[in-house]
């Protein structure tokens, strides 16, 4: 299998007024990553019921779903190359805001138990939609590789050299470090990532030229810089994604069983006028019933608080 090459720094950023949590990059055992292996069809054919049940039980499902349909209209039915309208819709729905700081936080702790995905996660049709159209997505682009940025105020997060962690949730990020820059001053991220493909023409907001990295990547921390104790910049490379559930929460191997390494170097910069460099950069409404596509290769955001924000930091 041919090595994916992705890096991801965290680079020191001037410290925010505002209260600042810590939080550690691990490898977020507890987020629901399935890829869908061997269960899309299944999964497919379960979508009718499942939309109609997650509509009773998550109300912000229920109302987000049909203002994602309205704006996927307005912008005149996008879908190509994507495999259905509902993949689209799906994109969408991420790209508001009405869902997605609910539904990443969800998706970071579904996978703690089988019982936690079936009894608690009521996300499971976007989760499979949204991980399905990456996929679609990213094929249709050839698999390429992008550099992509990311500024985060409300989060410092830490790690150490050595260790191998994932984000665990769906992270928005962008080809345009000025978009970015508008986000973050406590942690700032650069990302070369080759699962995460380009989402602008199924989003909300086009101008952020937006990437959605999936909640399986995995990296490892190669280096680290302190700043100072507000701030820790470790940079990583990755490690071969995985995932470690199975259609239906069931669990899949271990992570010690997925150990494919990327040898990709990287620098830190002191703030980002200084760039590190990392290596080479349904229908329509209520039940989503067209063909979603399944692949076999997989698919994968903080909170900003700075202005009115062009791009609204879905993840982390």
């Amino acid at each position: 299998m041919a090595l994916l090459a992705l890096t991801l720094a965290l680079l020191p950023m001037t410290v925010a007024t505002t209260a600042i949590t810590l939080k550690p990059l691990d490898m977020a055992p507890n987020s629901f990553d399935d890829q869908y292996r061997g269960c899309g069809s299944a999964m497919m054919e379960k979508l009718p019921a499942l939309n109609y049940s997650e509509f009773q039980k998550n109300p912000l499902f229920a109302k987000g779903w049909p203002k994602a349909v309205h704006l996927w209209r307005l912008k005149g039915y996008p879908q190509y190359p994507l495999s259905s309208s509902a993949q689209a819709i799906a994109l969408m729905a991420y790209t508001m805001d009405d869902l997605y700081e609910q539904f990443n936080n969800n998706v970071s702790v579904a996978g703690r138990s089988p019982q936690a995905y079936r009894d608690s996660f009521h996300f499971k049709t976007l989760h499979f939609l949204l991980t399905d159209a990456l996929a679609t997505l990213r094929d249709a682009q050839g698999q390429q590789c992008h550099c992509v940025y990311r500024g985060v105020d409300k989060y410092k997060f830490e790690a150490n050299v050595g260790d191998t962690v994932r984000l665990g949730r769906f992270t928005s990020t962008s080809v345009c470090k000025g978009v970015a820059q508008r986000f973050g001053s406590t942690t700032a991220f650069v990302v070369r990532t080759c699962y995460g493909p380009k989402i602008k023409a199924f989003s909300k907001y086009p101008s952020e030229e937006e990437v959605l990295i999936p909640p399986f990547e995995k990296f490892k921390v190669t280096k680290g810089e302190q700043g100072n104790r507000e701030r820790a910049h470790p940079t990583l490379r990755e490690v071969q994604g995985h995932q470690s559930h199975r259609g239906n929460g069931e669990h899949a191997d271990p992570p010690h069983l997925h150990r494919d390494l990327q040898q990709i170097q990287l620098r830190v910069a002191d703030r980002w006028g200084q760039s590190g460099a990392v290596g080479t950069p349904t229908g329509d409404m209520g039940t989503p019933t067209g063909a979603m596509g399944t692949h076999n290769g997989g698919v994968g955001t903080p909170t900003g608080t700075m202005g009115t924000p062009l791009m609204r930091h879905r993840g982390q």
